[in-house]
């Protein structure tokens, strides 16, 4: 199968070309929305026909057919019976593909379109669209099944998350546009979710409910969402235009490789990576994100430096099993996006703690989050344990272009940072005070070194009101930057 990628290579596939400072992503993108690849013009041999004239037909003989069953959607608009809960439930193996101008609609009445456990399941060829998935739910895998396979298919203009994922999950060479939500919400309650491909898809203009507008502070936008994932290769992909992140890794996802994407236009950073383990980020082209949600916290008179690649309580971590101990970026180029990379770390943010917003939830160090009290946790090996630590996060061979004109900007749009707060809450937290701050700053193996600026750029470091010039950057006591060129403008 040949995708329209951005240069892209697997992990194990390709050698890496080598740590050059020029050396960076490639430019081309995956187009799948305005140029979505044909599916079959008539059945395959075998396959089920499944007529848009007659509602409901595809849940019917889903359910009259055995497993393994291959359908083919003919041309037009299918729809489901008018019942919020109607959806599709595939069993084991069954593959849907839809002729050129097959078109699975909701009617903005039923919730979901494909749903249930059943593993191993394929769609290709196929637009789902006019969904109503509730606020935190998709429409497509509902269920986070097993094994399901999507390709060259538009999931557009739903509620909620045009899809969810299961372990083995494949999407590929797909559009996610225009939902409500997310494009993918990459989240399974019931089990481990391992072994992601998310390759050569357009992913655009999510969130167009606006949720942070309407729940201020709940974390829950962007193009894609990962939570608890263990494995994922992020590989290829257009992501633009989404309101708020493009990609958010929120909660114990461990082993991301992220490369050859462009993300680009999105409202909020490129890419969080939070609460997190042990990803490489690599070869990206980062371009024109954060300016929205960057210039309101900035208007607003917020120090903080909001940043577009944003680190937050994520870290390598030798104990946790992956394919790198560390956090890796490297030979990625941003290019005028509202400031850069942030390395954050909250003092006050660790298990069984109330500023922990990833309620309920601990490291994958700590089997029992009740540990994490008083006075166990003034000791080793909770102390450390029951911290997510950003650490031994290694910045290098990136390009970082700013031209303060393009982002009509005048203040804190020109950020490098590695801090944290000083630690205050809750009264029984052993983490008071700038030990924190001083070990993300000075102690925990974050370094940046070997890249090339191009621009006005200033640094935070320690915390928000300690900014440098280049010079107090690479002196003592920071030492960042060994190695890195540094030069007012791009000479061409």
């Amino acid at each position: 199968m040949t995708l329209a990628l951005l240069a892209a290579s697997g992990c194990e596939s390709a050698p890496d070309p080598g740590p050059g400072p020029t050396a960076g992503p490639a430019t081309s993108v995956a187009r799948v929305c305005a140029e979505p690849a044909a599916g079959p013009a008539t059945a395959p041999a075998g396959a089920v026909p499944v007529d848009p004239a007659a509602p409901g037909d595809l849940a019917a003989k889903t359910r009259e057919n055995p497993p393994r069953t291959t359908f083919w959607l003919r041309p037009g608009r299918h729809t489901l019976p008018a019942d919020r809960y109607a959806q599709v439930v595939p069993k084991e193996g069954n593959r849907y593909l839809g002729a050129p101008g097959a078109v699975l609609d909701g009617r903005e009445t039923n919730q979901y379109a494909f749903g249930g456990t059943a593993r191993d399941v394929t769609l290709r060829h196929l637009t789902v669209q006019g969904f109503v998935a509730p606020h935190d739910e998709g429409v497509v895998n509902h269920d986070s099944a097993d094994g399901w396979v999507i390709e060259h298919t538009t999931i557009q203009h739903n509620s909620g998350a045009g899809l969810m994922a299961g372990a083995r999950q494949q999407v590929r060479a797909s559009c996610l546009r225009g939902n409500g939500q997310y494009g993918i919400n990459a989240y399974k309650g019931d089990g481990p979710l391992g072994g992601l491909v998310v390759e050569g898809n357009e992913i655009a203009g999510n969130n167009t409910d606006d949720w942070e507008r309407r729940r201020p502070g709940c974390g829950c936008t962007g193009g894609v969402k990962f939570w608890a994932v263990d494995g994922a290769d992020v590989r290829g992909n257009w992501v633009h235009g989404n309101r708020g992140p493009g990609l958010w890794a929120d909660t114990n996802n461990n082993d991301f490789l992220i490369e050859d994407n462009l993300l680009e236009d999105n409202d909020g950073a490129a890419l969080i990576y939070e609460t997190s383990y042990n990803a490489v980020i690599r070869r990206n082209m980062i371009r024109g994100n954060n300016r929205v949600e960057g210039r309101r916290h900035a208007e607003r008179g917020d120090t903080f430096p909001h940043a577009t690649l944003y680190v937050s309580e994520s870290g390598g971590e030798p104990r946790v099993p992956a394919r790198t101990d560390r956090i890796e970026i490297y030979r990625n180029v941003l290019e005028d996006n509202w400031s850069g990379i942030t390395l954050w770390e909250n003092a006050d943010r660790f298990c069984n703690s109330p500023a922990n917003t990833s309620s309920g939830e601990c490291t994958l160090l700590v089997d029992d989050t009740e540990r994490c009290a008083q006075p166990e946790i003034s000791t080793a090996p909770l102390r450390s344990d029951c911290r997510w630590k950003t650490q031994r996060v290694d910045i290098h061979h990136n390009r970082f272009v700013l031209d303060p004109s393009v982002l009509d900007c005048t203040v804190r749009c020109d950020r490098m940072a590695v801090l944290a707060n000083y630690g205050t809450y809750p009264e029984w937290s052993p983490y008071h005070g700038e030990e924190v701050a001083e070990a993300v700053t000075l102690e925990q193996d974050n370094r940046w070194h070997d890249n090339v600026y191009v621009g006005p750029w200033t640094f935070v470091a320690h915390d928000p009101s300690r900014t440098l010039d280049v010079g107090q950057w690479r002196g003592a006591p920071y030492r960042q930057d060994a190695g890195s060129t540094f030069r007012p403008k791009d000479g061409g």
